[in-house]
């Protein structure tokens, strides 16, 4: 599955899958999320591509 995400605010992140969906996660859900993917660490500091 891939997926961009952006941050939105310092306590949401929107999540773009390339199927067209997309989420707004908060920092807990988007823990969760990524752990659920398999994902331990993200920088922000450039907007992350991520394919699994």
């Amino acid at each position: 599955m891939s997926f961009n995400m952006n941050r939105i605010n310092p306590n949401q992140t929107q999540v773009f899958f390339h199927d067209g969906r997309f989420e707004t996660l908060t920092n807990e859900e988007l823990e969760e999320f990524l752990l659920h993917m398999g994902i331990t660490e993200v920088n922000f500091g450039t907007e992350p591509n991520i394919t699994d």
